[in-house]
């Protein structure tokens, strides 16, 4: 089969799911989205996994975001907006939501909506050129209150704040410091040291582990209300700078930004 998938496996206890779309950096086209909460599912389902490992084809990206190339075609109105918008905050609710640990095994790029996917994670582990970057301001578009309160419950508000206001891209000792990723390894050691540390975790009491993970869950999960955010970002999704932002990134320019 060609093109972009979600591939899975299972291996000695462990469940993985590697986001294949090697030849755009592992961008997540709608298709992937959509099929993660079925992958999920089955791994959850299935007695024989005990632990979740989560990565991008290749050494190149763990995930280069949402390929925003189907935009176009994908989000084009309202309504598009908000079914897509809703198929990845299923697909991030079915990685918080699986009672098996799951670890995001990090090469290279991770970038807007793959960060997203390795915050949803519980565990990051990154090569030393990994690369992480959330650069919806530089293209326009409006991160969601779902992956802005995990962003913020991960590495604080300070943190967050700007990361979500420069979009600057930040190397994985960096992103050590302020806690997005677990522990930053040599490259060549990183995919051993996520199997060693898959299998511990697969020895480990599961019920435990699940009743932990609910646990942490609760208190990371986004509370109150979000009306005023909700509009914000609908008003971003309809205004020109995000038609120029998406236009600027197809045609590999500087975006100029209006605000409106």
């Amino acid at each position: 089969m060609n093109g972009p998938r979600i591939r899975t496996s299972v291996a000695g206890g462990i469940g993985w799911l590697v986001l294949d779309n090697a030849a755009r950096r592992n961008a997540i086209s709608a298709g992937m989205w959509a099929a993660i909460p079925k992958a999920i599912k089955a791994f959850g389902t299935d007695p024989a996994v005990r632990c979740v490992v989560l990565r991008g084809e290749g050494t190149q990206a763990f995930a280069a975001g949402a390929d925003i190339s189907e935009f176009a075609k994908q989000r084009a109105s309202e309504a598009q907006i908000r079914k897509y918008d809703r198929t990845i905050v299923a697909a991030l609710r079915a990685i918080e939501s699986c009672e098996k640990p799951v670890i995001a095994m990090i090469h290279g790029f991770c970038i807007g909506g793959g960060a997203e996917i390795a915050l949803a994670c519980d565990l990051r582990y990154c090569g030393e050129s990994a690369e992480f970057a959330i650069p919806a301001a530089r293209l326009g578009i409006a991160y969601g209150v779902h992956g802005t309160a995990r962003l913020a419950a991960t590495v604080g508000h300070a943190a967050a704040r700007e990361i979500l206001y420069t979009g600057r891209r930040y190397g994985a000792q960096e992103a050590a410091a302020m806690g997005l990723v677990n522990r930053v390894l040599p490259d060549e050691e990183l995919e051993e040291f996520v199997r060693d540390s898959a299998r511990q975790l697969a020895e480990n009491a599961p019920l435990s582990i699940a009743a932990s993970k609910a646990a942490l869950e609760a208190l990371v999960a986004p509370r109150g209300r979000f009306a005023g955010a909700g509009r914000a970002i609908r008003r971003c999704m309809r205004s020109e700078d995000y038609a120029e932002g998406r236009r600027a990134f197809m045609e590999k320019r500087k975006p100029v930004f209006r605000g409106r």
